[in-house]
């Protein structure tokens, strides 16, 4: 495969990198292939590298081009969000997930052009490896931050074989993951030594992970989780109706899920904007809840506020027995054009939204273990979800995934929490409107789930953390520091200049091997 794509030339290369970059999408949740990567990355190698594309211009174009393909499948179900708003944004429908593709596009693209400075074989797979780790981590903090779906995440499969292999982000994050993937997934293009010592690397991977899946389990706190999952569907226009039909499902799940406890230490977690009226300051609302919580110490529940200077924000309280509210947790990551207009635009698109809180915090009520919270995508963030100052005993993802359907999109968003979980060394509870509603011990593992557009409850026993993981210490200067290593190692070790950009009978025979084998 890999002389049939250095032969290709103009359109028809632009075309197989773009087709190889859908392909590698694939390997991400819900779908999990890793293999697919096996022949995406060695041919992203061959079809930007200097002896193939010739100038950089070429190289980049490619890389844009793998990564648009990449992105323009990984998040087709941004449209779904537009959908429901179709009467007013029906313009963008067309526009929003090309556009969202073509931007996140460019962090594939620069390090492709960055990796074609190092010599063929190994070096040049560190090279890329690491500056695309690097430019990973960048999308975190660039503009708004969007780090949606890193590779390291095509682990994430269900079941045994995925709690084993995601156990490693405990001490690199999930850019450590997507680093190793890369240069696992390149082997293919540096022969069979190569290849051999990748399926080495993978068994010890999978020891570890192993290991780390039988060390005793932590002390649980005594405590029953109940999650309601309402299942509301998502419109454009709320009416009074509306909100008294949700309101009145989410009591009597409560009430459900209550009784279906039996007893013990209880709190209640409702999804994110789950009240259609404004906790804060109903406080018949508020009663009705403590009313069909009943013996729970807490019910933790999404809602809008409005703070003293007239901004809304989007919110969680913690409701008492007693109706008053014992915390209240702001959400500080907005997401661009869906709750916040970005101040970069010159034009304004849609209405005001909300206002950020004041960033990851960690609340105490009495009788909880103290927990952070997360609302919706707040949990896409390695190492911005906890307090480090005040290290809670739980994380809480509340969240509305509603706006994207039965797509790919709700899927993807529970495998961020799911690897949030194993990076802190903390259990999380994630309670989502119409689901995935679950919890997952603090090595990821999960403990049971309210499947997608579904209505239920769910009432499962808070699993024990663990300690400080040694990601949760470091926190992103673990992979970036892997990640600027294998530059060093890529750029600035060995390096030997081409005299030629085409491929000769001299050319290095690991990339003799790839021509060969795929």
């Amino acid at each position: 495969m890999g002389a049939w794509l250095r032969s290709l030339a103009g359109r028809r290369a632009d075309l197989a990198a773009c087709l190889l970059g859908a392909a590698s999408a694939l390997a991400l949740p819900p779908f999990c292939l890793p293999p697919v990567l096996l022949i995406a990355i060695p041919g992203l190698l061959t079809l930007t590298s200097p002896e193939a594309a010739g100038g950089w211009r070429t190289t980049f174009r490619r890389g844009f081009l793998f990564g648009f393909g990449h992105h323009l499948v990984g998040l087709y179900w941004v449209t779904n969000a537009i959908l429901v708003m179709a009467s007013s944004f029906w313009w963008a429908v067309p526009l929003a997930v090309p556009l969202l593709a073509a931007v996140l596009a460019l962090f594939i693209a620069v390090p492709c052009l960055v990796a074609r400075a190092a010599a063929p074989g190994w070096r040049r797979v560190l090279l890329l490896a690491g500056a695309w780790t690097l430019s990973d981590i960048a999308r975190q903090f660039v503009l708004s931050g969007f780090p949606w779906n890193p590779l390291g995440s095509t682990w994430e499969m269900q079941g045994l074989a995925g709690d084993i292999m995601i156990q490693p982000a405990s001490w690199v994050g999930v850019h450590g993951l997507t680093l190793a993937t890369l240069i696992l997934a390149a082997t293919p293009a540096l022969g069979a030594r190569a290849m051999a010592a990748g399926a080495v690397v993978l068994v010890a991977w999978a020891g570890a992970g192993l290991a780390r899946l039988h060390q005793p389990e932590p002390a649980a706190p005594g405590i029953t989780v109940v999650i309601a999952q309402g299942n509301i569907p998502e419109q454009a226009v709320r009416t009074r109706k509306w909100a008294l039909d949700t309101f009145a499902r989410y009591l009597e799940l409560t009430r459900q899920g209550v009784a279906a406890a039996n007893g013990g230490r209880l709190v209640v977690v409702w999804p994110e904007t789950a009240s259609p009226f404004l906790l804060p300051e109903d406080a018949p609302a508020r009663a009705a809840i403590a009313e069909a919580a009943g013996p729970a110490l807490a019910t933790l529940a999404g809602t809008v506020r409005f703070d003293a200077a007239g901004q809304p924000h989007n919110s969680l309280v913690a409701i008492l027995p007693q109706g008053d509210i014992a915390a209240t947790y702001d959400k500080a990551h907005l997401v661009p054009f869906g709750e916040y207009e970005p101040g970069y635009l010159p034009i304004r698109i849609a209405p005001q939204g909300f206002a950020p809180g004041n960033g990851v915090a960690t609340e105490h009520v009495e009788g909880l273990p103290a927990f952070g919270a997360l609302i919706c995508y707040e949990a896409i963030f390695p190492a911005q979800v906890v307090d480090e100052a005040d290290r809670p005993d739980w994380l809480v993802n509340i969240t509305n995934d509603a706006w994207f359907g039965n797509s790919t999109g709700p899927r993807q968003h529970l495998a961020a929490a799911r690897m949030r979980a194993v990076e802190e060394g903390l259990p999380l509870v994630r309670a989502a409107n119409t689901g995935i509603s679950t919890v997952f011990d603090a090595r990821g593992h999960e403990l049971g789930r309210l499947g997608l557009l579904r209505s239920g409850t769910l009432a499962l026993d808070l699993p024990g953390k663990r300690p400080p993981t040694p990601f949760s210490r470091l926190r992103l200067a673990a992979p970036g520091l892997l990640a600027l290593a294998c530059c060093v190692l890529g750029a600035g070790l060995g390096r030997r200049r081409l005299n030629t950009h085409t491929w000769t009978a001299k050319r290095p025979k690991t990339w003799n091997l790839w021509s060969k084998r795929v």
